[in-house]
């Protein structure tokens, strides 16, 4: 048996840019041609065909040359679930996460070898999520799906420039936005959400509004955020329909336990520090982050005074997904800090917490 000469680390990578835009552009395809036949849409089409070639520009011949299916442990290996496409929504929802995941993998591994690639899988990424809301026969799941991958989260708080430094950070590839302003009349409210939400939109971010469901579904929100004085949850859902998502803050066990036994899909840790944006509540440190991610099922984001500074630590105990506040919108460079907090978590998320 002839010996081959063991590949290099780059060799390496470039099998798997190749196989992950080769499984992208194929998922696409399937989705493409429901848009094409199924809904005969032509800009929905367009979309598909636009993202497929966008990728297809970048699957070189070098790339391709690189491919070595024959020794692919992985042509082998099935999963029965891969089998089980009994419904229209069951093949659209695969092929969707086939394509996310393919390209989270070639923004990752994208950033050894060509940034530029990496910058536009993740701008692709943002793009695809899109498409799923809009084709998606259960929007809840696609909007479930994308919190699942979100990790970091920007609660604004009043300024003069918020639309301005919202735009930089999503720019920088902030995924979630929460709007929070207590003190402005609700028509100022409705205004500025709406202007929010059509951001979010345009940059592929899950946009949700503190505390009024009112607003929320006013400005066609991804969902609301409710913290423990609020309305309840199956009110929050009866008024803004069952496919948008509720969050809840918590502090503490019980407060946890509260969370879960309404079906909030996603919950807030903390303060893990003290912060002026919640005066007079005591920070609750890293035990009540550790505790919830061993118990909680769903995501949960460390909150309170975190920013750059500590942020390390953040990760060390624990947390995957992260909320702040003025870490970005104080920042000199809304965008570069998204981009640098977001590498942190990137890299963290590494590391096996358990929960």
């Amino acid at each position: 048996m002839q010996n081959l000469a063991p590949e290099s680390e780059g060799q390496r990578i470039r099998r798997i840019l190749d196989a992950n835009l080769d499984r992208a552009r194929e998922g696409l395809r399937v989705i493409e041609e429901w848009c094409r036949f199924g809904r005969e849409d032509a800009n929905l089409s367009a979309e598909c065909k636009d993202l497929r070639q966008t990728l297809g520009r970048y699957h070189t011949e070098e790339l391709r040359a690189a491919r070595q299916t024959d020794q692919d442990p992985g042509t082998a290996l099935s999963h029965p679930q891969e089998r089980d496409r009994r419904t229209l929504s069951a093949v659209l929802t695969a092929n969707f996460a086939r394509v996310q995941e393919a390209l989270r993998v070639i923004e990752e591994y994208g950033k050894l070898t060509d940034t530029e690639l990496s910058e536009t899988a993740k701008a692709l990424r943002y793009r695809v999520y899109i498409l799923e809301q809009a084709l998606s026969l259960n929007p809840l799941q696609a909007r479930l799906r994308q919190l699942q991958g979100a990790k970091l989260y920007l609660v604004t708080a009043p300024s003069d420039r918020l639309l301005e430094i919202v735009e930089a950070a999503l720019k920088g590839g902030l995924p979630l936005v929460q709007y929070r302003d207590k003190t402005s009349d609700d028509h100022t409210r409705l205004t500025t959400a709406r202007h929010l939400q059509a951001l979010c939109q345009r940059y592929g971010a899950l946009f949700l509004v503190n505390d009024r469901v009112d607003i929320a579904l006013g400005a066609n929100a991804d969902g609301v955020h409710l913290g423990q004085t609020d309305i309840p949850m199956e009110l929050a859902r009866q008024i803004l329909g069952r496919d948008r998502l509720v969050g809840r803050s918590t502090t503490n066990a019980q407060e946890l336990e509260r969370a879960i036994a309404e079906g909030a899909d996603y919950v807030g840790v903390g303060p893990i520090f003290a912060t002026p944006t919640k005066p007079g509540k005591a920070a609750v440190g890293f035990d009540y982050l550790q505790y919830a991610r061993k118990h909680a099922p769903m995501p949960q984001f460390a909150i309170g005074g975190i920013d750059l500074s500590n942020i390390e630590e953040v990760i060390k105990a624990g947390a995957t997904q992260v909320a702040v506040v003025r870490a970005i919108m104080e920042a000199t460079d809304p965008e570069a800090t998204t981009r640098e907090l977001l590498r942190r978590l990137s890299q963290g998320r590494n590391h096996d917490f358990g929960g």
